[in-house]
């Protein structure tokens, strides 16, 4: 799989970069929902964890990419 992946090229720091936006992203979006949602903060909190668990997958990747690439 990694190789298929890095012979499309997808490299260690495009992962890392993607880890770094889906935390900034699971901020924003935890935000947005709770200001422009009427559900609460339970929805928002949801949201902001559903896509935070993103990160971890993303710097696993790149962490396994940048093996391969040594």
């Amino acid at each position: 799989m990694l190789e298929r992946l890095h012979e499309a090229g997808l490299r260690a720091e495009h992962c890392y970069m993607a880890g770094i936006a889906s935390i900034g992203l699971s901020f924003l979006s935890w935000a947005c929902s709770r200001k422009l949602e009427s559900a609460g903060i339970d929805r928002a909190d949801r949201w902001g964890i559903f896509i935070g668990e993103w990160a971890p997958t993303f710097i696993s990747l790149g962490n396994a990419l940048r093996t391969y690439e040594k």
